[in-house]
């Protein structure tokens, strides 16, 4: 048996508890420092209590220590990492490889994506050195994964949605060059979003004012089914910096993805976290944010990955405008919707320029009527309008909550005068029995009595659904006690109790070939992280010392014209524009050149690698 988790992200507790409660088998989370999202920190008793909460469903929360740890720093690290271990981390994802030197760590360690896991070598080493889980970089094909998956025991993650970045492993100098802020410090400021224009050698603007390097966001909804006959058992979610919507959205879109293939092949694959979610609506991934979605090289094909024209969100189209009139406070639209399409006050909308994405707020939505208090001087009639805020589904998202529920197999049985005992078993595999006895009166009408018990006790106490599936009646002449609808559901509430009392089940999804193993939290699942292959101490250290000092291709710094590159990508600007000469027939470029405010970066093109990388010029 496969055990699939869909791992979501948690900016802070809420977001977490929500992505738990809409399907998620795993979060992540920061704990005060050491992310690679410095703007989402957060205090070790937050994580304490996402710990608690997901730990209830057999859920996992991995703690983000994927930053470079400078040597001034790794007293802080190492003491947060126990503070975390002590809070309840299930994992650690790190990307500074000091970790390894901390022996007092016993929580499984996760090469994250930044260690640029490529190739099957690669990550080999990473599981000889210690990890029981790699990441694999985001620009994979599904027959290099494939190859990965075949190469390793451990555990083995991919992204599977949200956004991009549009460098190998995310690694990227970029931002320090421009701003003096290191994303391998959780500082990125995003410059792959900015606006640029396109030069060539002799100055000439031959792109103007185009988001170049942004890409758009990663959707492989429909590849699961691919992914997990890869070999892949987690499947993750990008967007530590997200609100909770976009979570909650996305989180159930892809949980119910999950349950459908595990519902296919019922044999071969099971979710990775115990509860069943209850929700009265439906996900729907173009309503949040996103710039477009693309698959990117999963298929091996090259396509047009880039967002230029939107590196925001743009939403759904809606319609174009019809007419434009100004009032004293702001200005009425006149739209022609699509078919379908209703507007809604407070519904956002947007719209391109030669700038960028703009947008607005419809204050008052009627039919094709949208009145806005703000100005809105860029918007032209003919333009096309899309819709990047829906108020409704927003409302609904944050009105109609996920609930997570635990079934609970109830056998009853009645002796005695009057023994009662309940003999319960969770979806998890808890079991116990639960004894009341009571000397009540013997109920006249027996099948009202019997009716009663199996109402009340087949009802919700806190997270657990009991469901009555058999009822042994032990005493003379099959007499029931008389017992009222209060001191019944007192019982279930007893029992609710207990079960809370009561660890819940874990599952270890090891990488494939590992027999299948339901765990209990009494039993430790870390207790260090054995190095598969080690056959000794110093076997273990020169397969650490091989991750560390082995160059990675992607990400290491090259030299070219005395200025160091700053970033690699399979992305190509020139193939986006059609200007490759190799795959599209165009004349050759010669040097090309991003200019923004005055900065100017070198292109150059490896047309035998069909990657592109970024220097200063």
């Amino acid at each position: 048996m496969d055990f699939l988790e869909l791992l979501a992200p948690a900016r802070n507790l809420e977001i977490g508890i929500a992505a738990i409660d809409c399907g998620a088998d795993a979060v992540y989370i920061a704990g005060p420092a050491f992310g690679a999202r410095k703007a989402a920190g957060n205090s070790m008793e937050e994580v304490e209590r996402l710990c608690s909460h997901a730990h209830k469903y057999g859920a996992r929360v991995f703690v983000t220590f994927n930053t470079v740890i400078e040597d001034d720093e790794k007293e802080l690290a190492h003491s947060q990492m126990l503070q975390a271990q002590e809070a309840g981390a299930d994992a650690f994802i790190i990307r500074d490889l000091s970790v390894f030197d901390w022996k007092d760590v016993t929580v499984p360690l996760h090469a994250s994506t930044q260690c640029a896991i490529a190739d099957p070598e690669r990550a080999a080493a990473f599981e000889r050195a210690g990890c029981s889980r790699i990441i694999l970089e985001r620009e994979l094909p599904l027959s290099e994964i494939k190859r990965i998956c075949s190469a390793v025991g451990c555990e083995v993650e991919c992204f599977v949605h949200g956004a991009l970045c549009v460098c190998y492993s995310g690694k990227c100098r970029l931002s320090e060059a421009i701003d003096g802020r290191s994303a391998d410090k959780g500082e990125c400021i995003q410059a792959c979003r900015s606006l640029y224009d396109l030069c060539d050698a002799s100055g000439k603007v031959l792109v103007r004012n185009k988001a170049l390097l942004s890409l758009k966001d990663l959707n492989l909804l429909d590849r699961l089914g691919d992914l997990a006959e890869a070999g892949v058992c987690s499947f993750k979610i990008e967007g530590r910096l997200k609100n909770a919507s976009y979570v909650k959205n996305v989180v159930r879109q892809y949980d119910l993805a999950l349950n459908s293939l595990v519902a296919a092949h019922p044999d071969r694959y099971r979710r990775a976290s115990f509860g069943k979610i209850e929700a009265n609506w439906m996900p729907d991934s173009s309503k949040t944010f996103n710039r477009g979605y693309t698959s990117l090289y999963f298929d091996g094909k090259r396509d047009r990955w880039s967002s230029m024209n939107a590196p925001k969100s743009m939403g759904e189209k809606i319609g174009k405008v019809l007419s434009i009139k100004p009032l004293a406070s702001g200005c009425e639209i006149r739209a022609e919707l699509l078919d379908g399409c209703r507007l809604s006050n407070g519904d956002g909308s947007s719209f391109a320029t030669s700038d960028g994405v703009c947008g607005f707020r419809g204050d008052v939505c009627e039919g094709q009527r949208i009145v806005t208090r703000s100005c809105v001087p860029d918007l032209r009639k003919g333009m096309v309008l899309f819709r990047n805020l829906s108020s409704n589904f927003e409302k609904m998202l944050e009105s109609q909550p996920c609930r997570r529920i635990i079934d609970v197999d109830v056998k009853l049985r009645i002796s005695g005068k009057y023994s009662i005992e309940l003999d319960v078993s969770s979806q998890d595999g808890r079991h116990f029995l639960s004894s009341f006895n009571t000397d009540t009166d013997t109920a006249e009408n027996g099948e009202r009595a019997l009716a009663m018990l199996r109402e009340q006790l087949s009802k919700r106490s806190g997270i657990y659904s009991f469901k009555v599936s058999e009822i042994d009646v032990q005493t003379a002449g099959g007499r029931l006690p008389l017992l009222s609808a209060s001191t019944i559901n007192g019982m279930r509430r007893l029992t609710a109790e207990d079960l809370d009392a009561l660890p819940c089940g874990r599952i270890a999804i090891q990488g494939r070939g590992v027999s299948e193993e339901v765990l209990t939290c009494a039993v430790s699942e870390s207790g260090g992280v054995d190095a598969a292959g080690a056959d000794s101490e110093a076997d273990l250290e020169a397969d650490r010392e091989e991750v560390v000092e082995r160059p990675c291709t992607a990400a290491k710094p090259l030299v070219g014209g005395g200025k160091d590159e700053l970033m690699r990508s399979r992305y190509c600007i020139r193939y986006e524009l059609g200007m490759c000469p190799k795959k599209q027939g165009a004349k050759e470029s010669g040097a090309l050149f991003l200019v923004n405010n005055g900065r100017r970066l070198s292109l150059r093109f490896d047309c035998s690698k069909c990657e592109m990388s970024v220097f200063e010029a």
